[in-house]
């Protein structure tokens, strides 16, 4: 029973460390500008993490000290956190199925249009309470001025690979026909009824297209972006999860028939 006991405490050390990706998933998204300022998917993660690096903690506790109910919290515990950490994979996998950008003519850069988006991702910017308080966020980065350093020439700026955010954001659509002066200025044409964001274009370096749906757009094509990287380490962090705890089952239930054989030993002796 000893020896089995010091498995599945060995084997609970592998389940915690496997807390660490998550958790480091977690922080990584904190850190994006776009999902620091919407503040959506990573705090399930970070706690979801948490909530795997206790129940592990316990599970060694219950190995190495023989603690039978110890270990049948962990074995339930982790089997609900898994079942959580795969439905969050699955969610995420399903709100980032739509949504791609959009070619447009002498432009390397894409741009982005709302109604691609999955109808959960829309409702998270179409309010107008939630968007300004992320709108005011993101005016309060420095992505769309660093533009400015990095492109002198329309053209350099038309070749440059910008990102979704800073494309929905930082320039008005390209369909509305405005004539580059430098990235985050640019002069108005005679008619801006091609597109609403046209007219909500602002050269205000304050304003510029934050209040357009392009900016909504690009938004959720960067968290989109990063969401699915972020989901690659899910999947194989739960894979990882799935296989330690099943081995982690096993070595518990040959525990515990050690455990009844060896008292059947002393009862027959």
């Amino acid at each position: 029973m000893a020896m089995s006991n010091n498995v599945i405490g060995a084997i609970n050390i592998v389940a915690t460390l496997l807390s660490i990706p998550i958790i480091g998933t977690g922080i990584w998204l904190t850190n994006q500008a776009d999902n620091s300022c919407v503040k959506i998917l990573q705090w399930p993660v970070i706690i979801l993490g948490i909530l795997i690096l206790v129940v592990g903690l316990a599970g060694i506790v219950g190995g190495f000290w023989r603690i039978p109910w110890l270990l049948v919290f962990y074995l339930v515990a982790m089997l609900i956190l898994i079942v959580l950490l795969a439905s969050l994979v699955i969610f995420v996998y399903m709100v980032t199925m739509r949504g791609s950008g959009h070619v447009a003519p002498s432009r390397s850069y894409l741009e982005y249009r709302l109604d691609d988006f999955s109808g959960w991702l829309r409702r998270r910017v179409r309010s107008s309470y939630k968007w300004d308080r992320i709108r005011n966020c993101l005016s309060s980065t420095s992505m769309c001025a660093g533009l400015n350093q990095s492109y002198r020439s329309a053209q350099d700026f038309f070749d440059a690979r910008i990102s979704p955010l800073q494309s929905g954001c930082c320039k008005p659509p390209t369909q509305c026909g405005f004539t580059f002066v430098n990235p985050t200025y640019w002069i108005s044409p005679i008619d801006t009824a091609a597109d609403m964001d046209c007219l909500l274009w602002s050269n205000e370096q304050i304003q510029l297209c934050y209040g357009c749906n392009s900016c909504k757009a690009g938004l959720l094509a960067n968290l989109k972006r990063e969401w699915r990287r972020a989901n690659i380490i899910l999947i194989i962090t739960l894979v990882a999860l799935k296989i330690v705890y099943v081995i982690g089952c096993c070595a518990f239930r040959n525990a515990k028939t050690e455990d009844l054989f060896n008292r059947y030993k002393q009862g027959y002796t």
